[in-house]
């Protein structure tokens, strides 16, 4: 079943050996005062997507001379705490559009 109006928000990160890769948002939250993002690898093809074993990527916002950036979480404790905060999140809102779709 094709999406309507799905329109991802794409992301273009580069890494340490500048080499540019395209992340797709899922989510985004501010916990404790820092704002988080959610992020797969983006691939075109939707069913290519449901193949994949995906990692969700997960990267928080910095500031740095008054620009803001997606940067690593170092701290093991933060990643896994965030991480799972994402998981149950976007688990929910998958549920809530499969109840959506069997309704319709």
């Amino acid at each position: 079943m094709e999406e309507k109006g799905y329109d991802p928000e794409i992301f273009t990160l580069t890494d340490e050996e500048g080499v540019e890769h395209e992340f797709e948002l899922m989510d985004v939250m501010e916990e404790n005062g820092t704002v988080y993002y959610a992020l797969i690898p983006y691939l075109e093809d939707p069913e290519e997507m449901l193949e994949e074993d995906t990692e969700l990527v997960v990267l928080k916002v910095g500031e740095e001379n008054g620009e803001e950036f997606l940067a690593t979480i170092d701290n093991d404790e933060e990643y896994e705490r965030i991480g799972a905060l994402f998981i149950e999140r976007i688990s929910q809102m998958l549920e809530e559009g499969d109840d959506t779709e069997e309704e319709a």
